[in-house]
């Protein structure tokens, strides 16, 4: 079957969502998928798997990959980057080297650089300054996507001609992608609640029930909303797909890497300890620092993402936490606290 648009795509970064990401695209136009590891590179092209990060899954026969960053940036019409947050201007920096002008670059990371407190979109901004940005996001578990499962993302871009094109570039078959001109919101979103989602983990590893599991979601959701609409987003963005759906998928699900942490936390295991145990980066644990910043800078009160943060860094326990979250008092729903 020949690729609906003759658009060629680039796909950086072999994880379970890069990955992921590229066997849908590849339904609609020819992509290559870069990933550093070459035994993964060999694995995709001869056995079309991805077993490390993808176990079970069959990738389609068409996706090609390589560990050459030059071929992969240089052929590009579009470039996906599925880099973790702390790899990504890195990344962008070698990929600078051999992008064409004009190609549009859309972020697949739910994280903030540490350093700079800067959003992916920011980073490619302030790396490939004059190329079209975008983030896709969503509540997007890859491997439920793999199996067939339906899911919806949005794709976020200040352009509307280019993002109604990459709209029909991401949607095949039962993953459906719907628009949004949020882009700040949509990013936003997608960053927040994996802060939410450790919380949530810690409270399930110590053995809490769905109303608080409830009640921190919804008092999550709240404090992304207010930090998001501070730094520019809009509040309804938080209510759709890229926050209230985001949030639902990732402080729910088994497969979340995020509520993973928190769970381990809740049963007493050290942050470092669970670190090293994981194959895939858990975006809220290294974010963490950055939010706990933003909400600083602009005067935001969140105190899930403060306790969050207190356990992540070492500074506190989640049993302790925990019983700081369930003491704070309550004003009117729609106030800080």
């Amino acid at each position: 079957m020949q690729p609906k648009s003759k658009l060629k795509v680039s796909v950086m970064g072999g994880g379970s969502w890069g990955t992921t990401v590229a066997s849908l695209v590849s339904r609609n136009a020819p992509v290559t998928l870069w990933a550093r590891n070459p035994d993964t590179v060999a694995e995709i092209n001869t056995k079309h798997t991805n077993e490390a990060y993808l176990p079970g899954a069959t990738l389609p026969d068409k996706l090609v990959a390589t560990d050459n960053i030059a071929d992969a940036a240089s052929n590009a019409d579009v470039l996906i980057m599925g880099i973790p947050s702390h790899n990504f201007r890195e990344v962008l920096e070698e990929v600078k080297l051999h992008i064409r002008p004009w190609v549009p670059v859309i972020t697949l990371t739910k994280g903030l650089e540490l350093k700079t407190g800067m959003r992916m979109t920011q980073v490619i901004n302030d790396v490939l300054p004059g190329h079209p940005v975008g983030v896709l996001t969503g509540p997007n578990l890859a491997r439920e996507i793999m199996a067939g499962q339906a899911a919806a993302s949005v794709i976020a871009m200040e352009d509307p001609i280019i993002m109604k094109e990459l709209q029909s570039l991401f949607n095949s078959g039962l993953f459906r992608v719907y628009t949004n001109h949020d882009v700040i919101g949509c990013e936003l979103g997608g960053v927040l609640k994996n802060i939410i989602a450790i919380a949530v983990g810690m409270g399930d590893g110590q053995g809490a029930g769905d109303n608080t599991r409830s009640a921190l979601i919804t008092r999550g959701l709240s404090e992304v909303t207010r930090l998001g609409v501070a730094m520019g987003g809009r509040a309804e963005t938080f209510a759709g797909l890229a926050g209230m759906g985001d949030m639902i998928a990732t402080c729910t699900s088994d497969q979340s890497r995020n509520r993973h942490v928190g769970v381990e936390l809740g049963k007493g295991r050290e942050m470092q300890e669970i670190i090293d145990d994981m194959l895939m980066v858990a975006e809220g644990a290294k974010s963490a620092p950055a939010v706990i910043a933003l909400a600083e800078k602009y005067n935001v009160e969140m105190p899930i993402a403060q306790d969050v943060y207190r356990v992540v860094s070492g500074e506190s326990s989640a049993s302790r936490a925990f019983k700081g979250l369930l003491r704070v008092a309550a004003g009117a729903e729609h106030e800080p606290g």
